[in-house]
């Protein structure tokens, strides 16, 4: 099994058409997607007890709050600490680690479910379950830069397109099984986890073995680099994941990531209940759902778009239109609310959405033009703790200053306007981060000779 699972086996020969890599992708990313649908299961855990209302020692929407934010927080954990081993080993191996850790924590908060223990759900879905969120994420993207230099926003907006529609996917089907599993002892939840873990274990295991790695070397046919706006940016050496970290552009863009993603996350999180209150009376909770609906496929859109646009545009000049009409978008939605206008609200909103998948699409084209390609899965895991750091920080200003707000005797219709404006700030702040990210100082790149001791390593660790 080792032998199988190993680097040099998915070494690709000539003539290996790289278009056969995204399904893979595809296939992991669309599984693990699944983290963005979980709400679908809050209301009927609250009632795992009770089964038709919410009984005495049943789950509180608190508790069970926990268990997308722990997953979201170990997912860049695991992402920075497994990425230079993800790596090393190859993503055919690494594929087959995040089938394991996704499934297995399905059917471990299964367990959880059966003995109503809140803990083996942390531990289940938030912890292993984040750790096989973390590495199947980083697998794809990286592969991909590899397989795809001459469009990297494109390939990575490929495999993470996969990530941000997940939820389309995953939302109906899981609804489906709550309905099938449904019965007067059981809201149908862990069996529903057994299926999905069952479904997800075999999609993930097919995307893994698809996999393949271009030889060292390996370059398109006739590829010439391309002239962005931001060429000055793009290296064709490379930067070892231990100094990539120690240089100024990495803290810039995670700054960047962080504030794009707080900015945006805040708005996915609070969706439904925030357009209803903002536009009391106007939308009903099934305009909501379907409001919802619309922000996952921009969101989807955005991650493919915008990222396949930067090819195009530079990395730079993308963010710089985010953290420009931005702004502006988190003030109209205030307005939007003043003049009781749910098109411009939802339009707005939509956009929003749109540039906050764009920017997890195109970072790590970002990363692999200012360090190049050879650590670019390690440096992108490293990176993504600004994510962990974002899915908690986002919910929590858009909640508690709503909370606040409402103590101190503010109409719910107007609650969320100091958030908006706030979230507004965060992203000006984020346009002078990504304007001050210049080219990797020379003393940051490997030489060629540390290149190629590293990649022996490399080779000899796979054989390991």
């Amino acid at each position: 099994m080792a032998g199988l699972l190993s680097k040099e086996r998915i070494v690709a020969g000539p003539g290996f058409n790289r278009w056969l890599v995204p399904p893979a992708a595809l296939a992991i990313h669309l599984s693990i997607g699944q983290a963005y649908a979980f709400s679908v299961f809050k209301l009927p855990l609250t009632k795992v007890l009770g089964i038709t209302a919410p009984a005495a020692g049943d789950w509180k929407q608190t508790e069970l709050a926990w268990i997308f934010t722990l997953a979201i927080v170990f997912l860049g954990l695991s992402a920075a600490v497994f990425g230079r081993w993800m790596e090393h080993v190859g993503p055919r191996k690494s594929g087959v680690v995040a089938a394991c850790c996704w499934s297995l924590g399905f059917f471990l908060s299964a367990i959880g479910i059966r003995w109503h223990n809140i803990w083996l759900l942390y531990l289940g879905y938030g912890v292993l379950g984040g750790c096989g969120l973390g590495i199947g994420y980083i697998t794809p993207v990286s592969t991909l830069i590899k397989w795809f230099p001459d469009r990297r926003g494109m390939a990575t907006g490929m495999a993470i397109m996969g990530f941000g529609g997940g939820a389309l996917i995953a939302s109906p089907l899981s609804q489906v099984l709550l309905d099938h599993y449904k019965s007067a002892t059981s809201v149908g939840v862990a069996q529903s986890f057994i299926t999905l873990g069952i479904v997800y274990l075999v999609a993930m295991l097919f995307g893994a073995f698809l996999f393949r790695i271009p030889a060292p070397g390996w370059r398109p046919a006739g590829w010439v680099q391309p002239a962005l706006a931001d060429r000055g940016l793009i290296t064709r050496r490379h930067v070892h994941v231990d100094k990539a970290i120690r240089a100024a552009p990495f803290y810039l863009l995670w700054t960047v990531l962080f504030l794009n993603v707080t900015a945006g996350i805040g708005i996915l999180e609070q969706a439904s209940p925030m357009i209803q209150e903002m536009f009391k009376g106007m939308v009903k909770p099934s305009a909501a759902a379907g409001f919802v609906g619309v922000l996952s496929l921009f969101n989807m859109a955005g991650r493919f778009g915008w990222s396949s646009l930067s090819d195009r545009i530079g990395r730079k000049v993308t963010y710089g239109v985010f953290f420009t009409l931005g702004p502006l978008l988190y003030i109209a939605l205030p307005y939007a609310g003043r003049i009781r206008s749910v098109e411009l609200f939802v339009i707005c909103a939509a956009l929003i959405i749109s540039m906050y998948g764009g920017g997890f699409a195109t970072v790590p084209a970002y990363l692999s033009d200012l360090f190049g390609t050879q650590y670019v899965g390690a440096i992108h895991g490293r990176l993504l703790t600004a994510w962990s750091a974002a899915g908690v920080a986002g919910p929590v200003l858009v909640n508690y200053i709503r909370e606040y707000q409402i103590e101190r005797g503010i109409p719910a219709t107007q609650a969320y306007n100091v958030t908006m404006y706030l979230m507004a700030g965060l992203l000006v702040l984020g346009f002078f981060a990504n304007l001050a990210v210049r080219p990797v100082a020379e003393r940051h790149f490997m030489s060629d000779e540390e290149l190629a001791r590293d990649r022996g390593a490399v080779a000899a660790g796979a054989k390991a």
